[in-house]
């Protein structure tokens, strides 16, 4: 991973974690079945950092640019409430999200890989990068994961969030975990 010297300052405000998917919750790749239907393969240690942002008080949404039924299908699961598909100019989407939630843009994180993303990275408090974003995206980017959409960047961008607000002993102990000191002031 690689971050900014005021990316742990800008992490400790985050109230609200917006995802892209296509190469960020996914790897990009999208399959099309026989029948037409869209097939995407999602990483699960993401969607546990997910359900662990959430239960911690940090909400998730998505923009994305796609209208997918297995996105739709992944969000439910994973009980996100605020979920925009189809949105190829995530602005209209992001102006939403922002009055549903009374969240100023410093409250708000936004992982992104791809052009369409800029806009809003711009606009975020904590602009983050997948690992395998194009330059742009990263050079918007106050943190940019080690590693590849769809292979965990979201999962340590989470984490790197959870750790920078002093949350991450609480959700080691949460799973009967006692901290050993170095992994929750790893950020800090």
């Amino acid at each position: 991973m690689e971050f900014q010297h005021d990316a742990i300052e800008r992490a400790k405000r985050v109230r609200l974690i917006i995802l892209d998917v296509d190469g960020v919750l996914t790897r990009g790749d999208i399959f099309v079945s026989d029948s037409n239907e869209y097939l995407k393969a999602f990483y699960c240690r993401d969607g546990l950092a997910i359900t662990l942002a959430q239960k911690w008080g940090i909400a998730v949404a998505i923009i994305t640019g796609r209208q997918s039924p297995p996105t739709a299908y992944r969000a439910k699961e994973l009980h996100i409430e605020h979920f925009y598909q189809g949105s190829l100019d995530k602005r209209e989407a992001y102006k939403d999200l922002k009055t549903k939630t009374g969240l100023a843009d410093n409250e708000i994180a936004y992982i992104g890989d791809d052009l369409v993303d800029l806009p809003i990275l711009a606009q975020v408090g904590f602009p983050a990068a997948v690992g395998d974003a194009v330059p742009e995206v990263k050079e918007a980017a106050i943190f940019t994961s080690g590693f590849e959409g769809g292979h965990g960047a979201v999962r340590e961008t989470i984490e790197f969030i959870l750790k920078a607000q002093g949350l991450w002993d609480k959700v080691l102990a949460s799973f009967g975990i006692e901290p050993k000191g170095n992994l929750s002031t790893l950020v800090q």
